[in-house]
């Protein structure tokens, strides 16, 4: 498996959230498999971080692609997003499910289980996913997936955009729900 490299994230955000599915996620000694994104798209997006433009918080989003945008939510929960879209642009993916491949504990299908079972909290902030400790991969051997497309999950604003991808009939995908 090689890591990706820079040039895959420096695209427009629904390419690299389609380009994500069957990518390998790593933290460490443990990976699984990327089944399902969504994706946000910069200023124009309502339900997007950056829509208001860039704050200490999502000065990330601005900056160079293939860098982890981790953020808390609800007070409990931590969310992994990659920055997509050239230097400059806003734009990003949240990953909101993987299949667990090895040494992972616990369920992984929706954002807050994912990055709790991979130990994702703030700290990795801003880490450079094609040279740090968390790292995205492409597989060897991919085999073919069949890609769903829905509407995004859990969001107020901008809720009818088709721009939720996942992997079709993957047991890992998480379940919609109603917008809060």
């Amino acid at each position: 498996m090689r890591t990706l490299p820079r040039s895959f994230y420096a695209r427009s955000a629904v390419e690299v959230a389609r380009g994500l599915l069957g990518k390998i996620l790593q933290h460490g000694d443990a990976r699984a498999r990327i089944v399902e994104t969504e994706a946000y798209l910069g200023t124009g997006d309502a339900a997007a971080h950056s829509a208001r433009g860039i704050t200490p918080r999502t000065r990330v989003l601005f900056g160079p692609p293939g860098h982890a945008y981790v953020y808390f939510i609800y007070g409990m929960h931590y969310c992994l997003n990659v920055v997509a879209e050239p230097e400059g642009v806003a734009g990003c993916v949240l990953i909101r499910a993987v299949e667990p491949l090895n040494g992972l504990a616990g369920a992984t299908e929706g954002p807050g289980k994912l990055t709790s079972a991979l130990g994702l909290t703030t700290r990795f902030d801003g880490t450079d996913l094609t040279r740090g400790p968390l790292r995205v991969l492409a597989p060897n051997d991919a085999p073919a997936i069949e890609v769903g497309v829905s509407s995004r999950i859990g969001i107020r604003a901008a809720v009818d955009l088709p721009l939720r991808f996942f992997i079709e009939g993957n047991p890992f995908v998480s379940r919609p729900s109603k917008p809060r």
